[in-house]
């Protein structure tokens, strides 16, 4: 597979701006965006200069990290963590570490054991039970789109655990119109991450479309631990908090 940086950056020390980089990366990834790029940058697997105002400027080395990044994520399904702990050992001219399955990346099989396998559907009586919750209090939540059922009229494993957080977070006096922004803020988060990913979900290459979903489930996860760090952070900074 020919890189995607040949050719595409001149020789010497030539700097490109996010938007340069973006055009030289699409050749060989077309699904990437400058959201991705700036993902990857906060992740720690690129950093680009900055000029005085602020603007990144990359590198050959740059464009060429980024290929790899990508074409690691596209082709064998690796974690950001562990392609960071790869080609750091690389950049440090070490032995980089056993990557999953062995062998070299191009031998590598998406990570089995890391594979998203969803959980039952839950009837309304079963989520009711579960939960501990009465049925008033469900239609409720639901009222305030706090807990969804599916189109089928199940609901997912996820909104089993929604219904037990309110129903704890109630017996400080929490009640569902006080959730709403709460409810409001991960409909934002949703948002963020279908952005990154839906350029993956349009493209024709399946393996390409099965990796939107490997990486959404990354993302969420990484919004759920700023979202947490973020309040943590809010709070240490009031007075007697």
């Amino acid at each position: 597979m020919a890189t995607a940086t040949a050719g595409a950056v001149e020789a010497g020390r030539q700097l490109l701006s996010i938007g340069a980089v973006l055009g030289v990366l699409r050749d060989e990834f077309p699904e990437v965006t400058i959201s991705k790029i700036r993902f990857l940058e906060a992740e720690r697997l690129v950093e680009p200069q900055r000029t005085p105002s602020g603007y990144r400027k990359f590198s050959r080395a740059d464009v060429h990290r980024l290929a790899q990044v990508l074409r690691m994520q596209r082709d064998h399904y690796l974690p950001l963590r562990v392609i960071r702990e790869h080609l750091d050992a690389l950049d440090a001219g070490e032995e980089p570490p056993a990557l999953p399955g062995g062998g070299e990346p191009h031998a590598i099989e998406p990570p089995q054991p890391e594979a998203f396998v969803p959980g039952p559907r839950l009837g309304r009586a079963e989520l009711l039970a579960a939960a501990g919750v009465a049925e008033q209090q469900l239609a409720d939540w639901e009222s305030y789109g706090l807990v969804v059922a599916t189109p089928e009229g199940g609901y997912d494993p996820e909104m089993l655990q929604v219904a037990r957080l309110v129903a704890e977070l109630g017996r400080f006096g929490l009640e569902p119109r006080h959730l709403r922004a709460v409810k409001a803020a991960a409909d934002r988060e949703v948002g963020l991450v279908e952005q990154v990913v839906a350029p993956l979900r349009r493209h024709r290459n399946p393996q390409t479309r099965a990796h939107a979903a490997a990486l959404a489930r990354e993302l969420a996860t990484l919004s759920v631990r700023l979202h947490a760090a973020l309040v943590q952070a809010g709070l240490r900074a009031r007075p007697g908090l």
